[in-house]
C-alpha cells in the first residue's frame, strides 16, 4: 500500500520528472480534508509549469534552473520525511493539516511561505557550493531566477481561482476577511528576500556557527509568518 511515508522515502528525487511523479503520488494519496494536499497541489502545478518552461527554452541556462528546482523540491520532501522534527518553518502547516477552520488557499500559501522563506535560500546556497561562483545579483543566473517569478505568479493566480470557484468546490465562506490574510503574501517579494538571505548565508560561509544561527532565525521567522497565514478568519 502506498503511503505518504513511502513516497517521501524515495527521496532524493533525481530529476524534475521524479519530482512531478512524487508530487502527483502525494496529491493522489492525501484526502481533501488534509491541508497539506492544497500546498502540494499548488506545488505540483508550479513544477509542471516549470518543466514546460524549461523544455520550451524560456531560460538562458535550463540545466541550472532544473538543478535548482531539484535541490529545492528535495528540501520539501525532506521536511515531510522528518515529521515533527521538520524545520520550524514547516511545523505550523504540518500541525494544522486536519484543521477544518482553515481555507485551502491558506494552506497553500503557508506551504509557499515555508518553502520560499526558509528552503529557497538553502537551495541557492547549495547550488553555488556545488557549481562555484557566488549568489550575486550580477551573476547571469539571477536573470533566470527572476524569470521564475512570472511563472509562479501566473500559476498562483490560476490555483487561487481554482480553490475558490473551480473544480474543488464551493466558494470559501471566509472569502471577505480572508483577503486580509492573503495580503500578507507576495511570491515576488518572498523570492527577492530569499535571494538576499542566500547572499547573507554565503557571506557567512567561513563562520559556520553564525551561519547556522542566521538560518535558525530565518527558520523561526518563517514559522511565525506561517502561523499568521493559518489564522482562523470569521465569515464576512
Amino acid at each position: 500500500m502506498n503511503t505518504l511515508e513511502n513516497v517521501v522515502a524515495r527521496r532524493p528525487a533525481a530529476s524534475v520528472d521524479d519530482v512531478i511523479q512524487m508530487l502527483t503520488d502525494i496529491d493522489q494519496l492525501l484526502a481533501d480534508n488534509d491541508g497539506l494536499k492544497w500546498f502540494n497541489h499548488l506545488y505540483l502545478a508550479v513544477t509542471t509549469a516549470m518543466r514546460a518552461a524549461i523544455a520550451t527554452g524560456t531560460f538562458n541556462d535550463a540545466a541550472w534552473v532544473s538543478q535548482l528546482d531539484l535541490i529545492f523540491a528535495n528540501l520539501y520532501f525532506d521536511a515531510l520525511g522528518m515529521g515533527s522534527a521538520a524545520p520550524a518553518a514547516w511545523l505550523p502547516l504540518l500541525a494544522a493539516r486536519p484543521d477544518p477552520g482553515i481555507a485551502k488557499i491558506q494552506f497553500a500559501l503557508a506551504g509557499m511561505n515555508a518553502h520560499i522563506n526558509r528552503d529557497l535560500p538553502v537551495a541557492i546556497l547549495e547550488i553555488y557550493q556545488a557549481n562555484g561562483g557566488a549568489p550575486e545579483r550580477s551573476d547571469p543566473h539571477y536573470a533566470d531566477y527572476e524569470t521564475v517569478n512570472g511563472i509562479l505568479e501566473t500559476v498562483e493566480t490560476q490555483v487561487k481561482q481554482e480553490f475558490t470557484t473551480g473544480l474543488l468546490g464551493v466558494v470559501d465562506a471566509t472569502a471577505g476577511p480572508l483577503d486580509d490574510v492573503l495580503a500578507m503574501w507576495s511570491v515576488r517579494a518572498a523570492r527577492d528576500a530569499a535571494w538576499t538571505h542566500a547572499e547573507v548565508l554565503w557571506s557567512l560561509r567561513d563562520n559556520p556557527t553564525l551561519q547556522n544561527d542566521f538560518l535558525a532565525t530565518l527558520d523561526d521567522f518563517a514559522g511565525f509568518a506561517g502561523r499568521g497565514l493559518l489564522t482562523h478568519v470569521a465569515a464576512g
